[in-house]
Formats: C-alpha cells, structure tokens, sequence
C-alpha cells in the first residue's frame, strides 16, 4: 500500500479489509483490494493530534487512541465520532477491544493496560 504518511499501527476490518493510522496525521481505511475507501478526518471533519493505535469493534466500528490529546474515539459506520475515553491516558498507544464490549489501551508513559467498558448493549 503506497502514499502512506508514516504509517504506525494496523487493524483488520470485519468485512475484509484494513485500519492504518499514520503519524502525525490520519486514519484511512483501505478495502480488501488495498484500495482506499476513505480518510477518517475527511469522512468525519476529525482533526487528529498523533492518531496511534486502532481496532475495529464488532459492530464495525473504528477506534483511534490519539497521542497527542490523550483520548480515544469511536468512529461509527453512520453518525458523528463520540469521544469514549477523554482522562485518565498519558500516551496511548496499541489498542484492542473484545468482542463483550471491552477496551484496552496500551499507555506507555504509566507502563499499563488500562481496560474500560465502552458497550452497554449486550454482545
């Protein structure tokens, strides 16, 4: 995959694509052909600090911790960005969520993964 801008982390998306965030800069989200289907700040008006880690939820949902604003947002299919975890992160970076609704949030300042239920709705 060409013309990224200093890609840094990667995330398998359900319907067979891919999640790539670049540093200092933007999530893009690339089809199973490596095609771009779409940037995350152009499709969302999101301005990114230092997006880092990504995941994509069950629901196909994306989540980016961003570095820089020590937050984590959910970028649904349909609908704004909702700022899921806006304290309590130093420097996030790699992520994963399960599919019961769970986050992990690697922080690299504390040296800890932080765990938080963003799903309330049943798995």
């Amino acid at each position: 995959v060409p013309n990224l801008q200093g890609p840094r982390y990667i995330s398998p998306v359900p319907s067979g694509g891919f999640v790539v965030s670049e540093e200092c800069g933007d999530v893009k989200v690339f089809m199973s052909s490596c095609k771009l289907l779409c940037s995350l700040s152009s499709k969302y008006r999101h301005q990114f600090g230092n997006p880092a880690g990504v995941c994509v939820d069950t629901d196909g949902s994306i989540l980016v911790a961003d570095e820089q604003r020590r937050t984590v947002h959910l970028f649904p299919e349909h609908g704004a960005p909702i700022c899921l975890v806006s304290t309590g992160l130093r420097r996030p970076a790699g992520m994963a969520c399960s599919s019961s609704g769970h986050l992990f949030v690697a922080d690299t300042v504390e040296n800890c993964v932080k765990v938080f239920k963003y799903c309330v709705r049943p798995p």
